[in-house]
């Protein structure tokens, strides 16, 4: 009897993870793809490099857009509430930008692209860091099963960041240093893949089976 139970405990999760590769989010996932060189085309118009300020702010739009967009393949949305969670992701992903004005120590939107050197959001070996930290903070407090998802939105947050930042500057691995420059193509192609990995990882760390009684484990983006 046992046996059986832990065997269609195992086919349950076989199919969800199967899910997680369905037409569906491998749609969404061509879909993120095509956003993503279609916006990068679009911020290349010369009426938005001209200024500044407004590219600065489409750039941090397409960071922000491109993580609403990849957890929203990791999660499906299936109700209204998954809207704000979806938010939280494109907010988690806006917001590093923030430590240039940290660093340059002024609000000088001019001096905050003008750095010597990356600020420390920046540093993509701070990314399993930071969600490790988070994940035992989480576990410390005891926070409730249904915040599990938090360390991996912040992944797909910072992951998605310094990917598409990669292009202009590789990727800065504290403490060997920079990589060379991320080709265009591998950035499209992590970008639209990384939530697949993330709910690879998730399904293996036994997350999916947690957040799935919140959201249901089909993709619907």
């Amino acid at each position: 009897m046992a046996m059986a139970v832990n065997a269609a405990a195992e086919a349950e999760k076989a199919r969800a993870l199967l899910q997680t590769f369905s037409s569906a989010s491998v749609a969404a996932s061509v879909g993120l793809g095509v956003f993503c060189f279609c916006a990068d085309r679009l911020l290349q118009l010369s009426l938005i490099q001209s200024h500044l300020w407004l590219r600065a702010a489409a750039d941090n739009a397409v960071h922000a857009a491109i993580a609403i967009w990849a957890w929203a393949i990791v999660i499906g949305l299936r109700k209204r509430s998954d809207l704000c969670e979806v938010a939280l992701a494109g907010f988690f992903a806006s917001v590093i930008d923030l430590d240039h004005f940290y660093l340059a120590g002024s609000l000088s939107l001019k001096a905050a692209v003008s750095l010597p050197h990356r600020p420390p959001l920046h540093c993509s070996t701070l990314i399993p860091v930071l969600c490790l930290s988070l994940r035992l903070l989480m576990w410390l407090f005891r926070l409730k099963d249904s915040w599990c998802f938090l360390p991996w939105m912040l992944f797909i947050a910072l992951a998605s960041h310094h990917v598409r930042d990669g292009v202009r500057h590789g990727l800065w691995v504290w403490p060997l240093g920079n990589t060379a420059p991320v080709p265009y193509w591998l950035y499209v192609g992590i970008s639209a893949t990384l939530p697949h990995l993330c709910s690879v990882l998730m399904y293996l760390t036994g997350t999916r089976d947690v957040i799935s009684t919140k959201h249901g484990v089909a993709i619907d983006v």
